[in-house]
């Protein structure tokens, strides 16, 4: 075979090795295969391997390139077997990778949630100090309205199962968009701004008819551990953008970018859980007549199960040279 591969050598390479690749395709199909077989499937898988390297150098032939390509895939499936479902990979899931990609990125998110409580308390006082502020954010009938009966009446506007499931989707969504919008920074930290404008607001108003212990009461069983969900979400998601921006100096940018959104991936999954439980908090237990003591008691529980889990999963796996990258 001559240095490059022309039309007429290209040809004749096809014509030498076509008999292989049909008897690596029939091998690649879905049956059982014996030893024999088996043994034959590795040695022409290696063989397609070679040829689809020596197409790609050589030849500019997209149509047989993809051919090889799409060969090779189906045959290495075969030969290493496909990924199956176990309840193995479930439990890693939650005791390694969902844990620790949290844990890796807490220094992001706690500082997230620093800021945008303090942002939101800013924001509350000033509301609650300066009446007219209210007026201008949501109009002076509709602030009286919210404090006499509006904010409670929201959760009960719907049954609670119903609820559970719209607060459901709508904090996963938001999460989802602070991890999606991460790598550009500017969005979730909008995000954030809009979500922190919104409960300033509505507490400053609150405060100002002296319904804090309304506001407050009803806000706290659900918020400790939704609003730390969106935390995560929005502090792993710049998380991302930082390791586009900078990224470690033994580390390319685009691989920086590929690990650190891998480990956004795990978050992301793991976040779904985690706004399901505040979601039937805030549905079944933040409007149930019982004390408030009570109420916030359960939020506080459930909030602080969460962080003992991501603290304990997730400092023992870093301990252990786990990694929330794909696996070789």
């Amino acid at each position: 075979m001559s240095a490059t591969l022309g039309d007429v050598d290209l040809d004749a390479y096809v014509a030498e090795h076509e008999g292989e690749w049909r008897r690596l395709e029939q091998l690649s199909r879905g049956r059982r295969l014996s030893a024999a077989e088996a043994d034959e499937l590795v040695a022409l898988y290696q063989r397609a391997a070679t040829h689809l390297s020596v197409v790609r150098s050589r030849s500019p032939d997209p149509a047989l390139v993809a051919r090889l390509s799409r060969l090779v895939l189906t045959a290495r499936a075969k030969v290493t077997g496909g990924s199956t479902f176990t309840w193995r990979d479930v439990g890693r899931f939650f005791t390694v990778g969902f844990p620790l990609a949290a844990y890796r990125a807490w220094p992001w998110w706690s500082g997230v949630a620093v800021a945008f409580s303090g942002l939101t308390a800013f924001i509350m006082w000033w509301v609650a100090g300066h009446p007219e502020s209210a007026e201008a954010f949501v109009g002076e009938e509709a602030a009286r309205e919210l404090a006499d009966s509006g904010f409670a009446a929201y959760y009960t506007e719907f049954t609670a199962p119903t609820f559970a499931f719209q607060l459901w989707t709508h904090n996963a969504w938001l999460a989802a968009q602070c991890l999606a919008a991460g790598i550009l920074v500017v969005p979730t930290v909008w995000l954030l701004w809009v979500n922190a404008l919104n409960i300033g607001a509505v507490g400053g108003v609150m405060i100002d008819h002296g319904r804090a212990d309304v506001f407050f009461g009803l806000i706290t069983p659900h918020g400790l551990l939704e609003l730390t969900g969106v935390f995560v979400a929005a502090g792993v998601g710049l998380r991302i953008g930082w390791a586009w921006i900078a990224p470690p100096a033994d580390l390319g940018r685009g691989r920086a970018l590929g690990e650190a959104a891998r480990s956004g991936m795990l978050v992301a999954l793991g976040l779904v859980g985690v706004f399901a439980v505040s979601g039937l908090i805030e549905a079944f237990v933040t409007p149930a007549p019982l004390p408030t003591v009570f109420r916030i008691g359960v939020g506080a529980l459930a909030w602080g199960a969460f962080l003992v889990y991501v603290l304990h999963f997730g400092s023992r796996a870093a301990a252990a040279g786990e990694s929330t990258d794909v696996s070789p």
